[in-house]
């Protein structure tokens, strides 16, 4: 009677713990349908792209090599403000004050540039940093998912092996009892391999939006980045060996880190869709994608002091 109002006691308390945790995770569920990461309303960027012959824009303003840097003429062709440059160097040759206002005025319009761009870059990356935020709440809910089954398998395992263990105290026959003891073990380790389960439970997670479906597909534009912002990833001036794009050498790592190489199960990855059924390595993977664009996105802040540094000099 003892060994039975034990079981009980652990049956009960084991049961409570799996309902709280059951509660915890449908308090989340909203997480998984919708995204409060994307902005209120689109905003309709022009679909005027900077020109991608980066040689020839070099080529056509040698002049100024020597007060900017490659990176920065070509970020000034980008925002459309080579003219301006022109028109200060022009203007330093004048020391009237007419003139040195009409370059205060020429800096102006170059800085109302550089910060919507600035602006730009800083929008981006915080939906990149929400959307690994969002993420990571879906991975905490697949996580208690599994939590949930685990404890609900050790449940099962302790349960049957108490249960052989007190109907072989009951039953006297010595072969019977032999073979219940058996058949308990054998259960309950049943269902202790069962918590091994790799792969563990899936949830489905929608994303229609997907900011990381254009870095995989590395269009000539993208409807849901700044051509700007767009520009800079996939200029290969920008990138640190210039051989390949800020997002060629991304996709380079995620296809060796995230995929093991296999470029078949990287195009068909639920991670570049509009959403479908996660286990927690892909919204692992999801998360550590997002972290990283986020992180390449502002390095770009980089070249835009390199680019300010650039200016002051020429005004000074």
């Amino acid at each position: 009677m003892k060994k039975l109002l034990y079981l009980f006691a652990i049956f009960s308390l084991i049961t409570s713990c799996v309902s709280k945790k059951n509660q915890a995770i449908k308090q989340n569920i909203l997480t998984l349908k919708d995204s409060y990461c994307k902005a209120p309303f689109q905003y309709n960027y022009s679909k005027k792209l900077p020109s991608y012959n980066s040689d020839s824009i070099l080529a056509a303003n040698k002049e100024l090599k020597g007060m900017f840097s490659d990176q920065s003429i070509l970020i000034l062709n980008a925002l459309d403000n080579l003219d301006e440059v022109h028109q200060i160097i022009e203007l330093k040759k004048d020391t009237s004050l007419s003139a040195q206002v009409k370059v205060l005025q020429l800096k102006t319009k170059i800085n109302s540039k550089i910060t919507i761009a600035l602006t730009e870059l800083d929008a981006v990356a915080a939906e990149f940093d929400c959307e690994g935020e969002r993420v990571a709440q879906i991975g905490s809910y697949v996580d208690n998912l599994n939590a949930s089954r685990n404890n609900k398998l050790i449940l099962y395992s302790i349960v049957a092996g108490a249960a052989a263990s007190i109907a072989g105290g009951i039953v006297k026959d010595e072969g019977w009892s032999s073979a219940i003891d058996i058949g308990g073990g054998a259960l309950g380790a049943g269902f202790g391999l069962a918590t091994l389960n790799p792969k563990g439970k899936k949830v489905e997670f929608i994303h229609q939006r997907n900011l990381l479906r254009d870095i995989w597909n590395e269009r000539l534009e993208s409807p849901n980045f700044p051509p700007f912002i767009w520009y800079m990833y996939t200029e290969k001036k920008f990138s640190n060996k210039e051989s390949s794009s800020i997002i060629q050498s991304m996709k380079q790592r995620w296809l060796h880190y995230q995929f093991d190489d296999d470029r078949k199960a990287a195009d068909s990855s639920v991670i570049f869709s509009d959403g479908g059924f996660y286990r927690a390595d892909d919204l692992q993977n999801r998360a550590a994608m997002l972290n990283q664009m986020q992180s390449a996105t502002r390095t770009i802040n980089q070249n835009i002091n390199y680019l300010l540094l650039d200016l002051d000099k020429l005004i000074l």
